[in-house]
């Protein structure tokens, strides 16, 4: 899984040097980050439903009328889909928090699902609503420490720009 030390050990690794100085500042400041990212990733699991279900409510109050291929008359299924999708948004940007980089999201959420979307005809845009909504919806200190909000926020507007 990519983070900032594996990123470092292996940059250094494939140019056949030890990292250098400003490869470990780079990690000792994701380090330093550390406690915001894990105070970000703890409030988010302890409201991971509140979260989903009001960027889910947004997303739906902006497009009521799609339906799984994107057309008037939405479904069912579709916002079932829909709700599932934004709830595995934020578990991958909780577990980006955790590890201290975008591997998870990368790996799990963005590989592949521009060709997916594509492929099934499927609209972006409530996705990137729902996430515009959750970033726009954190506030600090209500949710979280100014700190953490920003680490949060920064692998929000990640996944936003991915499904942009």
């Amino acid at each position: 899984m990519k983070s900032v030390v594996t990123t470092v050990i292996a940059a250094a690794d494939a140019a056949g040097r030890f990292p250098s100085t400003s490869d470990l500042e780079s990690v000792q400041g994701s380090i330093q980050r550390a406690a915001a990212r894990l105070e970000a990733a703890e409030k988010l699991g302890a409201n991971l439903e509140n979260v989903a279900k009001e960027a889910y409510d947004a997303c739906i109050k902006k497009y009521p009328y799609l339906n799984d291929a994107g057309e008037a008359n939405s479904t069912p299924v579709f916002k079932e889909k829909c709700a599932r999708d934004i709830k595995h948004y934020l578990r991958l940007i909780q577990y980006c928090l955790v590890v201290g980089g975008t591997g998870p999201l990368d790996e799990w959420g963005i590989a592949g699902q521009r060709e997916v979307y594509r492929a099934l005809s499927l609209p972006t845009a409530p996705y990137v609503e729902a996430l515009s909504y959750a970033r726009n919806r954190g506030c600090a200190p209500r949710d979280m420490s100014a700190q953490a909000l920003v680490e949060y926020n920064a692998l929000l507007d990640y996944a936003i720009n991915s499904l942009s």
